[in-house]
């Protein structure tokens, strides 16, 4: 993948809604099976969110950056997964939250996905927990 093959949007949950909730509700509703009330809260509307868009334009990731700077709902559709279009998401997450001001990056992970977090220099922090049926942990990136 080259930064031809994708663009990286982001804007605010109006605009980037519907694109978003499709890939959100495949992911984690149809496939990781969390509770569909559970998955839209209320805090879209206050984040930054986030879209990869294929080169024909199709939206294949989406994530959200509160402005506390917790990074959230990161989803790769399956089909693109392995192709670093998640580390390209986060990439520019990281640097929007650093040219921005916002807190230092921070994030609840999938237990699964912490070594794909470990890899972009995010460390994780104190114990397990449970986030809609699904083991987690806390990690923030270092200063």
């Amino acid at each position: 993948m080259t930064d031809q093959d994708i663009q990286i949007e982001h804007g605010d949950w109006d605009s980037l809604r519907g694109d978003a909730v499709v890939i959100r509700f495949g992911v984690f509703v149809l496939e990781q099976e969390v509770p569909e009330d559970l998955e839209l809260d209320l805090h879209d509307p206050d984040c930054t969110h986030w879209l990869v868009r294929a080169a024909e334009g199709d939206a294949i990731a989406t994530a959200r950056l509160s402005p506390d700077g917790q990074i959230g709902r990161m989803a790769v559709v399956p089909d693109w997964r392995g192709r670093g279009i998640g580390s390209a998401l986060l990439r520019a997450m990281v640097r929007h939250a650093r040219d921005t001001g916002l807190p230092t990056p921070h994030l609840h992970a999938q237990e699964q996905a912490i070594g794909f977090y470990e890899s972009h220099g995010f460390i994780a922090e104190g114990p397990s927990f449970d986030d809609a049926g699904i083991p987690h942990r806390a990690m923030r990136l270092p200063d």
